[in-house]
């Protein structure tokens, strides 16, 4: 008997090749063009709607070929293309091609990556990942870890692993509501947002975050760090964790990790390195010192889909003892028939993070390493941060802009008019609307694409360049278009000030 079963969403083995080539065709030019499209077109969410259509879902299937053009005409013409040179919102990268390629072939295997007989040689290969990523910033290749989709799940992973280490055994069992001392964490009030998710989401709710204090370069004061654990043990309370920034979000700046790591040394404490987006810096030789003290870290989250360019979504924990992960995260059901290898026992992912079925994210990012190597990526890195202290001087020449901070890869500055001295009416509070609606502005118009931070009270525009794209001659113009645009609002809102 023939298998001619004949499926609605089968795609013939002519017209997959057809289509596909066609596709590839349309992404390779729409690759090599990018820069000479708009960063983003600014259409309102209506006008997208409107360009979406609103139709009810059909009833009978549409062909492929018209589908695929239609969707790729959608996707290219209608997004934000963080890809684009002068993209430099938030931290997101340009993609690499590569990492394109590995995620239609991960698609195509479409292995479920949360146990090893699923996915035998999609689970070696992100071990290897792991190892790779682990020596690529310096740290023991033996440490275990786990991608994931981002920042926010990395640090979840190891904050729940620090808990299930530091927390009475019966934590499990009991829960948090039966432990007789409160648990505490500490970061720096540069912290990401995710700090107070995980407290709120996993049960000890924001009172038990000590927010401490950050100096002038934005780094946290170790000083407060190690006194305000002190008043907590005076107190009854249950230290736990301590979380430091390795190139925060705003400003990138890089905490001293050798002090905080002595300090929870000495107290017996999850040392947490957040370094999502800064870690893949530690790479480069002259930056050695600045990341001193990683290698005591007991986890530390590292985003590739940040400063290593892989497409979203591919977000990394590195456990120094990956045991710490199986005791948070492991469970044995009787319908899980994963160890059944009589030769050597199996690593089953589903046992280092919250999933169990998950994609092959590994694929694009063990590519990428390969492509580039160590020195490839060495180079990129150094770029974007030459390119963001270009950024930085450049802000300081023009007389127009103020310069405000720049670490890493990562300035922030503001639009102040030229007569700010000479008129009373313009204030702090003035240039920080200013400078608000000027980033609206520039988000909307499509040459550029900034982010914000706010930087000792001021409302400052930040530019984060994790780009392998941008160039020297895109710094000097985006002075330009800001310098441009910030003018023509001030002429327009102290005209009516006025």
């Amino acid at each position: 008997m023939t298998n001619n079963r004949n499926s609605p969403i089968e795609i013939s083995k002519a017209e997959f090749k057809k289509v596909g080539y066609q596709l590839i065709d349309t992404i390779s030019d729409f690759m090599n063009t990018i820069d000479e499209r708009p960063v983003t077109t600014g259409e309102t969410p209506a006008q997208i709607q409107n360009v979406l259509g609103n139709s009810s879902l059909p009833e009978d299937g549409v062909p492929v070929s018209a589908l695929v053009s239609k969707t790729a005409d959608l996707l290219l013409n209608h997004s934000l293309l963080n890809g684009h040179p002068k993209f430099f919102g938030y931290i997101t990268s340009s993609p690499t091609p590569i990492g394109a390629l590995a995620d239609l072939l991960a698609a195509a295997v479409n292995p479920n990556v949360g146990a090893n007989i699923l996915s035998p040689i999609a689970t070696e290969i992100e071990k290897q990942t792991i190892k790779w990523l682990a020596e690529f910033i310096g740290i023991a290749p033996s440490c275990g870890g786990i991608l994931v989709s981002g920042g926010n799940m990395a640090n979840f992973t190891a904050f729940l692993a620090a808990r299930t280490a530091k927390a009475p055994k019966s934590i499990k069992e009991t829960g948090l509501m039966n432990m007789h001392d409160e648990m505490i964490l500490y970061c720096s009030k540069a912290t990401h947002t995710w700090v107070e998710k995980a407290a709120v989401l996993f049960g000890h709710g924001t009172k038990a975050i000590r927010w401490i204090p950050a100096d002038a370069d934005n780094k946290m004061k170790t000083e407060i760090l190690s006194q305000t654990i002190k008043d907590d043990l005076n107190k009854g309370k249950k230290p736990f964790l301590v979380i430091a920034n390795a190139g925060d979000v705003s400003t990138g700046a890089v905490d001293n990790l050798s002090e905080i790591a002595a300090i929870c040394k000495a107290h017996d404490l999850w040392f947490h390195v957040d370094g999502a987006y800064g870690i893949p810096a530690a790479v480069i030789p002259r930056y050695k010192n600045m990341f001193k003290g990683i290698e005591e870290a007991d986890s530390i989250a590292l985003d590739p889909h940040k400063w290593l360019y892989a497409p979203l979504e591919a977000g990394c924990t590195l456990v120094k003892n990956p045991q710490h992960l199986v005791d948070t995260y492991s469970a044995h059901p009787v319908y899980y028939n994963f160890d059944n290898s009589e030769d050597e026992p199996s690593l089953n992912f589903y046992e280092y993070g919250l999933q169990n079925s998950r994609g092959f994210r590994a694929l694009k990012v063990w590519m990428a390493l390969q492509q580039a190597g160590k020195n490839g990526y060495i180079e990129m890195i150094n770029k974007n941060i030459e390119l963001s202290q270009l950024l930085f001087e450049e802000a300081k020449k023009h007389p127009e802009i103020e310069a405000i901070s720049n670490n890493l890869s990562i300035t922030t500055f503001r639009y102040v008019p030229a007569d700010y001295l000479q008129d009373e009416k313009i204030n702090e509070t003035y240039l920080n609307g200013l400078n608000e609606k000027l980033l609206n502005e520039l988000q909307r118009g499509g040459e550029l694409f900034l982010s914000n931070a706010v930087v000792a009270d001021k409302y400052c525009l930040r530019a984060c360049i994790v780009n392998f794209r941008t160039s020297a001659k895109d710094i000097v113009e985006i002075i330009e278009i800001i310098a441009r645009e910030g003018k023509q609002l001030h002429q327009k809102f102290s005209s009516k000030a006025g």
